[in-house]
């Protein structure tokens, strides 16, 4: 079968700057990959008019073309404007868009102070839609728009992500989006994720597993220092999926860890909440990155009792109750020390489960003895403990944030 092909249009000067990192374009392509549609290219694009008219022209030669952002009030916000001249369409004033904006930005006003007057001309741009546009509501003041050129259903959201997410759903059950997607099939998709494993070693094992194709798609990719497997079944499939998945992982089995979509902070959570168990940190490099990524997971709450962030050794004697002695011995980087930090955090945030990071993450402070890139980690809990080091290349950002995903992933391990 050959699926509805996509476009993905990302607009912001910002964006090609680099000020800020493209989170739109991933999103699309993975929601265009599960509705069974075929994402063909990814363009991102600045603020300039006729740089993104082009982008506009090669996207609605696609099926499908889905874009972020230019929506607001302001001159540069060109997207609709844009959009309607690509598609042939004279542009119009959505009248029940332009009462729901006007209500959000006169109660915007009313907080600020302000006169209403100062946003009715930004409130009708974006009420201005392409004639024959189906207008999706909005989040914020930002509407979400749907138009069916004939030959293409163009989907324009929001560019702040959390907006454009609000507004994906809708998008879905439009009528032109639904008839797209009737003419396609969603495939089945398999995920393994793998720790402590390179990513040409299950290149390897892909390949002498006879490799993918005759309607299976693998896709190996390293990810937050992880190799992520997606496996994409397409219908009838399913046999020849089963047999190289198992011939895939079977030889490097002891390095998977998850099946599913979930990352190693939630899946340390679901083991702590499954067993009963509450957890808690001492870090010292990482410098809190274990405890911030614990705590982005939505209900980390119920298992997360805390953390300390113990930098100076005189904290790390005050707040975790690492003997001096031991410091001066041994040093605030060793195995001793660690252990000492995860006991320490294990009484002092009285939880059951507890880990600990010390290291070196540079660029200065190394030694012969204990190199930038050491580091010592230690988990321990009602199961036992478990002490850990490596040494670790790369600069301060790679050294610190590797280390946090070692301490979640063995914290897995423990648990």
């Amino acid at each position: 079968m050959t699926r509805p092909s996509v476009a993905i249009v990302v607009t912001g000067s910002e964006l090609v700057r680099g000020e800020r990192t493209d989170l739109n374009g991933p999103f699309f392509a993975q929601e265009a990959l599960r509705l069974g549609l075929q994402p063909a290219r990814i363009t991102i694009v600045g603020d300039d008019p006729g740089d993104l008219e082009a982008a506009l022209r090669e996207g609605l030669e696609r099926e499908v073309c889905l874009v972020s952002g230019g929506l607001g009030p302001t001159h540069d916000d060109r997207t609709i404007e844009l959009v309607a001249r690509v598609a042939g369409r004279p542009l119009v004033v959505d009248a029940g868009l332009e009462l729901e904006i006007e209500a959000v930005s006169r109660r915007f006003a009313e907080r600020m102070r302000r006169d209403y007057a100062d946003f009715s001309a930004g409130v009708r741009k974006q009420a201005t839609l392409p004639a024959g546009a189906l207008s999706l509501g909005i989040a914020g003041t930002a509407p979400g728009v749907v138009l069916a050129t004939g030959s293409c259903v163009v989907v324009v959201l929001p560019g702040p992500p959390r907006e454009l997410q609000e507004l994906w759903p809708r998008a879905l059950v439009a009528p032109p989006v639904q008839e797209v997607l009737a003419r396609t099939t969603r495939p089945g998709r398999r995920v393994a994720r793998l720790y402590g494993v390179s990513e040409s070693l299950v290149a390897k094992s892909l390949a002498d597993a006879g490799g993918d194709g005759d309607g299976v798609e693998v896709t190996i990719c390293a990810r937050d220092f992880e190799i992520h497997v997606d496996i994409v079944v397409e219908p009838g499939a399913e046999a020849r999926a089963d047999a190289l998945e198992a011939a895939l992982l079977e030889p490097i089995s002891t390095f998977l860890f998850g099946r599913d979509e979930r990352s190693i902070e939630e899946l340390v959570l679901d083991a702590c909440r499954t067993r009963g168990l509450t957890l808690g940190s001492a870090e010292s490099c990482t410098g809190g990155l274990v405890a911030k990524r614990l705590t982005d997971a939505a209900g980390s709450s119920d298992v997360f009792r805390g953390g300390i962030v113990a930098y100076a050794n005189e904290v790390k004697q005050g707040l975790l109750g690492v003997p001096g002695p031991l410091l001066e011995e041994h040093g605030a980087v060793s195995p001793e020390v660690a252990s000492a930090m995860a006991h320490g955090a294990r009484e002092r945030l009285e939880v059951d489960v507890a880990i600990s990071v010390t290291g070196v993450a540079g660029p200065g402070g190394g030694t012969p003895a204990k190199p930038v890139g050491l580091v010592h980690l230690h988990a321990v809990g009602p199961m036992g403990e478990i002490p850990f080091h490596m040494e670790l290349p790369g600069g301060r950002d790679v050294i610190r944030a590797r280390s946090a995903v070692a301490a979640l992933h063995l914290l897995r391990r423990l648990l």
